[in-house]
């Protein structure tokens, strides 16, 4: 299949860092995952009945976890797939990028039943993060093989968009009309697709250093994301084209990584770069930063990807440290 790519120009505007406001930072706290920090438990989320599932990648591991009992259960999965990201549909189902391995799983945790979806193409081995559609479908990234994809979950047909070389392609999310964003992360770029005919549409971003590493959506379908080598918050437009940046509280140093949006689009995120590290929110309607609190047990405890959780109201995340987190910023409020 030919992908078209369009390169869409934008205006940049830079605007000052307001600093922190003051304010109680947001109440949090963390389960140690007995299984420890060397199997790299990671991206955790909320399944209907309330439990938690992430994945161990470097352990090789599904998991879940009862927050309302401390208890942890593993699944164990197919040697060698280094499960990178996962999520859960309205069934109960997990599924799971297999990042070593070039396929996604489903794992039925009441039956222990794994069904595998092989990608097409096998250069394709590294499928990395995973968002559900209006539909109930799958897109994910395939950050080395320079690649997006689809899954339709009912066929188990997976369509297969290159992205370029070098172009890493990373966090993703959905926007109200079915169309997925994404960082270039090996680019100064931001790109969505066409669910229909999978053609890309590029946006560049203000300074050829720029590298957006996660990704958001605010409900007017808004784009934001994180540059982590400049340290700054941006905002992109898709309607003018338009890009605005706030420069991070951390500075050009802070490393910012984890982010996602709350039930007040506000945007969250981890400066994984400060010491220690801090979970940052932003208001875009007061173009505030607030409710800084430093997470983890040390001052190396990075965030890779966070998952809001709109029935709670929690934002749960996953630690270098080997802690699976979780955050009430929806009670987060910035000081007057």
């Amino acid at each position: 299949m030919r992908i078209a790519t369009r390169l869409l120009l934008a205006f940049f505007v830079t605007l000052p860092s307001l600093g922190v406001a003051q304010g109680a930072p947001v109440a949090n706290n963390e389960w140690e995952v007995p299984w420890g920090a060397s199997g790299r438990p990671r991206d955790p989320y909320v399944a209907p009945d309330g439990n938690v599932f992430f994945v161990g990648q470097s352990g090789n591991y599904i998991a879940r976890l009862d927050p309302r009992s401390g208890e942890f259960t593993r699944y164990e999965i197919d040697p060698g797939t280094h499960p990178h990201n996962l999520i859960i549909d309205a069934n109960g189902l997990v599924w799971y990028s297999g990042n070593r391995n070039g396929m996604i799983g489903s794992l039925d945790p009441v039956t222990k039943k794994i069904t595998r979806y092989p990608m097409p193409d096998p250069a394709i081995r590294d499928p990395h993060t995973l968002v559900f559609d209006q539909k109930g479908d799958i897109w994910f990234t395939a950050q080395q093989a320079g690649a997006v994809g689809h899954l339709e979950v009912k066929t188990g047909k997976i369509r297969i968009a290159m992205t370029g070389q070098n172009t890493r392609p990373y966090g993703i999310v959905i926007n109200s009309k079915g169309i997925p964003w994404f960082n270039l992360f090996g680019t100064d770029k931001i790109a969505s697709i066409d669910p229909a005919t999978m053609a890309l549409k590029t946006y560049a971003l203000p300074n050829d250093r720029a590298r957006g590493r996660r990704i958001a959506l605010t409900s007017d379908d808004v784009v934001w994301y994180v540059d982590y080598t400049r340290g700054f918050l941006g905002r992109l437009d898709p309607k003018e084209g338009v890009v605005t940046e706030v420069p991070m509280p951390g500075g050009g140093a802070s490393l910012p990584y984890g982010m996602a949006t709350d039930d007040k689009d506000r945007l969250w995120f981890v400066e994984s770069g400060t010491k220690p590290n801090r979970l940052i929110g932003y208001d875009p309607k007061t173009k505030q930063f607030f409710g800084a609190t430093p997470i983890g047990r040390d001052d190396n405890n990075t965030v890779r990807h966070m998952y809001f959780d709109k029935k709670t109201g929690l934002l749960w995340y996953g630690t270098d440290q080997g802690t699976i987190g979780r955050a009430e910023v929806s009670k987060a409020r910035v000081a007057m």
